[in-house]
């Protein structure tokens, strides 16, 4: 059995990898090709035809100053896909690349999975009927997507969040407070998580609105997760503002701090597994967010509130996003002891509406299966 992975970002090369594992547990000779990043490769044992690092475009502009790249990188895969001629296409996320490739194999008489849904809940809805009519079958992480999707009589599988799996055998690993102080030479104080994103554009946006409330908070220490898709040197100049950067340890930072300053995307999900209180972070820039503003039709950013559909994180977004706001949400969040308590039993809920461990299992034995038969 011969099955082409493509996943387009760090996120899809995580969830990625561990389908793969499972469907080697399920048949130890299934071999892979895809795009993808390390961890992808890890299992396959084998290099990427393309790398995430290659791919990963965020935004409206950004995607139209790499469209030429876009385009290339879509020709290098259809030519490898022809060449291997696999069993079945998986396509993990990335919509904008996906659905045209799904297109691109239901024309080829290639079979097509579909792992994580689109977002077609918030926007672009009609993208379910290119969904219904070039893949055998998709499989949904979030609780409300089967709902949606029954509305469009679509039948999908809701597997759960593999993020749930990914944490829980993460926390095995982690260190101790104290272990982690130590490791990291901080100081004997509280922490303070900062997550300002993974992307440079971003970064710059929000980090200085993020530090600016340090000195509001002098018992506490801040820590910023670096991305691995930016130097060491790049965070040194932060280090200058007495502030600390941990490296490779975004899970061991939200394992021992206190609360979180967090840039809306799958980190709030994160810090929401870990029970971690935070403060929800979102700007875009203006032409960004001015065409996102019309075409998305959501009430919430964070996925911890589209799930539980109430504010159960304080959302800051666009002009919202001050450091007086951020400090008067981490005050609540800190010496507020019912609204701290209130949060964390809002975590209890979402744990449970997202369906328990074993997704990426599920995935792989319904694909497997569906093979098979």
């Amino acid at each position: 059995m011969k099955l082409f992975f493509i996943a387009g970002e760090p996120s899809g090369d995580l969830h990625a990898s561990n389908c793969m594992k499972e469907l080697l547990m399920l048949n130890p000779t299934i071999d892979f090709k895809f795009t993808g990043g390390s961890l992808m490769k890890t299992v396959a044992h084998k290099n990427p035809e393309i790398s995430i690092e290659k791919m990963a475009f965020m935004g409206f502009t950004e995607v139209i100053a790499n469209i030429r790249t876009i385009q290339n990188n879509f020709n290098t895969v259809k030519k490898a896909i022809l060449n291997y001629k696999p069993n079945a296409l998986v396509l993990v996320d990335y919509p904008g690349f996906n659905l045209k490739m799904a297109k691109w194999a239901h024309q080829h008489n290639i079979t097509v999975y579909y792992y994580i849904s689109p977002t077609v809940w918030a926007w672009k809805e009609n993208r379910v009927n290119i969904i219904k009519k070039y893949t055998k079958k998709l499989f949904v992480i979030l609780p409300f997507e089967e709902a949606f999707y029954a509305k469009h009589n679509h039948k999908v599988y809701f597997v759960g969040h593999p993020l749930l799996d990914s944490i829980e055998e993460k926390k095995k690993t982690l260190p101790t407070k104290q272990e982690f102080l130590q490791q990291n030479n901080l100081e004997i104080k509280p922490i303070i998580a900062v997550l300002p994103g993974s992307r440079k554009q971003e970064i710059e946006r929000m980090m200085q609105i993020m530090l600016k409330v340090k000195d509001r908070f002098a018992n506490y220490q801040f820590v910023i997760a670096a991305s691995d898709n930016l130097s060491t040197e790049y965070y040194k100049s932060l280090q200058q503002q007495n502030v600390s950067v941990v490296f490779n340890q975004t899970y061991a930072l939200m394992h021992n701090a206190e609360a979180g300053i967090i840039k809306s995307g799958t980190s709030t999900l994160e810090s929401a597994l870990f029970k971690l209180p935070q403060v929800v972070c979102y700007k875009a820039g203006k032409v960004s967010f001015a065409i996102a503003k019309q075409l998305v039709d959501i009430k919430y950013i964070s996925l911890v509130n589209l799930i539980l559909d109430k504010p159960a994180v304080k959302e800051l977004v666009q002009n919202d996003l001050t450091s007086e706001n951020i400090a008067q949400e981490l005050e609540k969040i800190l010496h507020n002891k019912p609204y701290r308590e209130e949060i964390i039993k809002n975590y209890d809920e979402l744990y449970t509406k997202l369906g328990g461990k074993g997704a990426s299992a599920r995935v792989a034995d319904l694909i497997y299966n569906d093979l098979k038969n």
